[in-house]
């Protein structure tokens, strides 16, 4: 693109522009003749695929804003119409960050104007609100505005059909086929009214609904050190643990409101290093039983338990571990159906899975695979993610994964016993699955694709001392797994071992999922077990991290 082109596709975009604040941040950088952050922002589109659209906040067709957020209501309803869904209901659900409000709105108008009916909810509220509203109204789609745990400045599109589930192939490129379609957004009709405002009766009917994935008359003593990571999760979690009659949690009050500027975290999630920081200081003045965390749209949940082996006395459980407990409560609890992860998730869920008698599914990465298994009862990914009332919500929910968490520890409390005592439990019956990750953020997406490049030119033959006896490219699919970008390598000797490569979908980063298992004899054994496990997973970091030229 000449420097001519350039700045008239700037002028361009600059004059349908709808939105005051990047008209601004626009015109000052043709002003200022910004060649190189123009070209940045006007080097492509943002693309849409099946985490919908993701992206840093700011004027031009690669960053998040108004003109692209009505360029992508425009394809999505336009597909929907083409499928026959004139008239139909799109119920739209936003979080607290920058611009989420507008563009929900933005979208609102822009279905309206399409022959669409649309339902705003009432203010911002968890993802997993949405995805039960679209199946609880009898919704054609759903749309989130939300970027979940990225960074502040980032905000994002997620879609859902009207299963509840969010888009898969073939849909994702069919709508991005009707963004594309859209020339100029004078010709997207918006009115300026039109649309449903909902009120509290579908986040009335959602919390009833947390109901259904407890027991009744189970125990509910559990003290829980609460934070929502600046985010929208407090008033329902705390609503659904007051319904459930739970103590009420102890909150990080520094987290506990929303905060689209994330004051407290370098990055609002959980897994981060340090976002925990605030929970754990609570717990020492607090002492509870658990501390519980949700990511800023709530639909992730993570837990931390006392460890006075760590410093600081408190550790976070990994999603592997959170996955396998919830596993044990359904089965402990009767539950029948199918219980699916995704391939990067431990495999210690099919051992479970396995011995309780209960089908085992894997799926590509995200709950839009995971969503979607035949007789799907219990479903997780090791990203925080679970799906425990796939009835209710067909996507991870961290309202009512924490729920189930409370119930969990409050029957072992009456039993004098804890989550880690549980963990030890499946370690003995089923071996000790130690997991990892490898995950490499950059800035310049080549050194994902160079790495990528590097595994598949030159496989790796050994890690940390043991033989990769089997090595698949995922890019050609398997009998069970659709294509996807990444690199699975099944790995024996003295403990078997698995890895996983892939480039994140929603996140400039290379994430490499590492599992090794270990057998364990007795309780007595699981102190060596889980050095050497630490051990070899820390070498296959070592040896992958050569191999894949990082």
């Amino acid at each position: 693109m000449t420097q001519d082109d350039l700045l008239a596709r700037a002028q361009a975009w600059l004059a349908e522009d709808p939105d005051s604040e990047t008209r601004e941040e626009l015109a000052e950088l043709i002003q200022a003749g910004a060649t190189d952050e123009l070209a940045a922002r006007f080097a492509g589109t943002l693309q849409f695929g099946t985490a919908g659209l993701r992206g840093e906040l700011g004027a031009g067709p690669m960053r998040m804003n108004r003109s692209v957020v009505i360029r992508a209501a425009a394809g999505l309803a336009a597909y929907l119409k083409a499928k026959g869904e004139t008239g139909g209901l799109v119920v739209i659900g936003y979080d607290a960050r920058y611009k989420s409000a507008d563009f929900a709105r933005d979208t609102a108008a822009v279905m309206t104007g399409a022959g669409l009916r649309a339902a705003v909810l009432p203010r911002p509220l968890p993802t997993p609100v949405l995805a039960y509203a679209i199946r609880h109204l009898g919704a054609v789609a759903g749309v989130e505005v939300t970027a979940s745990h990225n960074p502040p400045r980032d905000n994002g599109y997620k879609v859902y059909l009207g299963d509840g589930s969010q888009i898969v192939p073939p849909a994702d490129a069919e709508i991005a086929a009707e963004i594309d379609a859209v020339r100029s957004l004078d010709d997207v009709p918006r009115p300026e009214t039109g649309w449903e405002t909902l009120g509290d009766e579908v986040l009335d009917a959602y919390l009833a609904r947390t109901d259904a994935v407890l027991t009744p008359g189970s125990p509910r003593s559990v003290r829980t050190v609460y934070t929502a990571m600046h985010g929208v999760g407090k008033d329902v979690l705390t609503a659904a643990f007051a319904r459930a009659g739970f103590p009420p949690p102890a909150l990080v009050a520094e987290q506990a409101e929303p905060d689209p500027a994330f004051p407290t975290v370098a990055f609002p999630n959980p897994e981060e290093p340090g976002a925990m920081d605030l929970a754990f200081e609570a717990a020492r003045a607090v002492d509870p039983d658990i501390v519980i965390a949700n990511d800023p749209d709530a639909d992730r949940c993570a837990v931390a338990v006392p460890d006075p082996t760590v410093q600081g006395g408190w550790r976070m459980l990994r999603g592997d571990e959170v996955g396998a407990l919830l596993a044990a409560h359904l089965v402990h609890k009767g539950a029948r159906g199918v219980f699916a992860e995704s391939i990067v998730s431990s495999s210690l869920l099919g051992r479970i899975a396995e011995a309780a008698g209960v089908g085992h599914e894997e799926t590509l990465t995200g709950f839009k695979w995971i969503a979607r298994v035949d007789g799907l009862r219990y479903g997780y990914e090791e990203a925080l993610g679970y799906c425990v009332d796939p009835e209710g919500v067909r996507d991870k929910d961290g309202i009512t994964a924490a729920l189930l968490v409370a119930e969990l520890a409050s029957a072992l409390k009456e039993q004098d016993r804890t989550l880690t005592d549980l963990l030890d439990d499946l370690a003995v019956a089923h071996g000790l699955h130690a997991t990892d990750q490898l995950s490499v953020r950059v800035e310049d997406l080549s050194i994902i694709a160079n790495a990528m490049s590097a595994l598949r030119s030159r496989p790796p033959v050994q890690l940390a001392g043991l033989t990769v006896t089997t090595a698949e490219d995922l890019t050609k699919g398997t009998e069970s797994l659709p294509p996807t970008d990444g690199l699975r390598y099944y790995l024996e000797g003295d403990y078997k071992a698995r890895v996983i490569v892939r480039p994140s979908g929603t996140e400039p980063k290379l994430k490499c999922y590492l599992e090794v298992v270990v057998p364990v004899a007795d309780a007595s054994e699981l102190t060596t077990a889980r050095a050497k496990g630490a051990e070899i997973l820390a070498a296959i970091k070592r040896d992958l991290s050569e191999a894949a030229g990082l």
